[in-house]
């Protein structure tokens, strides 16, 4: 199985300019940090969380012009994977983006003053009884993803004596969302469902588009495939961000890749083409040195076995970072790592500064969480998590700034 990015694409997009690219994001996000450093808002929150509007439109850009003529839409659920839905997906339009997917319909009304007219929004999760009119109301698209989703969607339609338009989800093989097979059955045997709900894409899911080398990728196709002989007369969207790395048989008519856009890795164990798009500092809140066998934090899970210079900075569990990087784990001063001892409290972190100069750090200092020398990835892995867990619970308690934005 093949991917799309092959090696005449990639270096030029991903490799041979990753080091004057990451440099020229490092130096953006340094210079906003240092830019945040007199502003009273920035100083009054415990750390600063920079998101890169410019490496959202050009990981789009990358995505859309690699698998074109395949229509590349947006996926800007979770308020924008926690970036912030409203100045997102402007970003994802400007970019030439026109198909915006959501969790729920709460959101895509939410979303819709954001966006173009000329945009469509789709539901993942489909409709609970009795929003659908709502949802018609507003010309939101939803994705129906069972016999009593499409009978509710059916009956409105019927009810205003028009066709409505909708996805159509079927079960490929993730057992999540999406007509079964008996369910797929019963509709084959009696199609009058479709006749006023307007199909423009028959959508399922990749259970394993982050693994090219997963056989749950080629069985899903294959099922895709085999239903297409039954239902031959709609588009197709199928593809999400690890998929669009996959060969051009995944691709079909509409493509919604998610965690790619926002600077994740699609693919598992391979280079990862996509710009980064968030950096986190912190705020030192305090320093001290303390004597070996020293306990720190909670239940003193971690003892000092030297004298040891701590700094305790303004981030916990509660501004999203993960409870799991207790005693592992780390933060950045310039190159120097700093690794967490203690466990990681509700609203700070301990760690072990005793490589830096004594007096480097002081109230106030910033150190870097996310950035040029930690990726998402790495604090992902170090937390036993997913980089989609991490990006989406990032709390609300940073100041946020946003560079590099094209409708400034």
């Amino acid at each position: 199985m093949s991917v799309i990015f092959s090696d005449s694409h990639v270096p030029e997009a991903a490799n041979a300019s990753d080091n004057q690219q990451e440099a020229a994001n490092a130096s953006d996000n340094q210079q906003a940090a240092a830019n945040a450093s007199d502003n009273p808002q920035a100083l009054a929150a415990g750390g600063i969380l920079t998101i890169d509007l410019g490496a959202l439109r050009a990981n789009y850009k990358l995505i859309a012009d690699a698998i074109t003529p395949t229509r590349t839409a947006a996926v800007v659920k979770a308020d924008a994977y926690g970036l912030g839905a409203d100045k997102v997906a402007p970003q994802f339009y400007a970019a030439g983006c026109r198909d915006f997917f959501v969790a729920h319909l709460s959101e895509a009304l939410n979303l819709q003053p954001h966006i173009g007219k000329d945009a469509t929004i789709y539901i993942l999760n489909g409709l609970q009884p009795q929003t659908e009119k709502l949802c018609a109301d507003h010309n939101i698209v939803p994705v129906l993803n069972s016999l009593e989703q499409l009978q509710n969607w059916a009956a409105l339609a019927k009810a205003q004596n028009r066709s409505l338009p909708a996805l159509l989800q079927l079960d490929t093989g993730m057992s999540r969302l999406g007509l079964s097979e008996q369910e797929l059955k019963e509709l084959l045997a009696d199609q009058s469902l479709l006749d006023c709900v307007d199909v423009k894409f028959i959508i399922s899911h990749l259970a394993s588009g982050d693994n090219v080398q997963s056989p749950q990728n080629k069985a899903q196709l294959e099922r895709m495939q085999a239903v297409l002989k039954l239902l031959p007369q709609y588009a197709v969207a199928f593809s999400n961000s690890g998929g669009t790395f996959m060969e051009r048989s995944y691709h079909y008519d509409l493509a919604r890749p998610g965690i790619a856009l926002y600077g994740g890795a699609p693919q598992e164990n391979a280079p990862n083409p996509m710009q980064p798009v968030v950096s986190l500092q912190a705020r030192v809140i305090q320093c001290r040195s303390v004597p070996a066998k020293t306990l720190v934090g909670y239940g003193g899970s971690y003892e000092t076995q030297t004298e040891t210079r701590i700094a305790t900075i303004a981030v916990g569990y509660a501004d999203g970072w993960p409870r799991h990087l207790s005693n592992k784990g780390c933060a950045y001063y310039g190159d120097v790592r700093l690794p967490i001892i203690g466990r990681v409290s509700m609203d700070s972190i301990t760690l072990d500064v005793s490589a830096l100069p004594e007096g480097t750090l002081k109230l106030g200092s910033l150190v870097e969480l996310i950035g040029s020398h930690q990726t998402l990835e790495q604090v992902a892995q170090d937390a036993g998590t997913i980089t989609y867990e991490v990006l989406t619970s990032l709390g609300n308690r940073y100041h946020r700034i946003y560079i590099n934005d094209i409708l400034a």
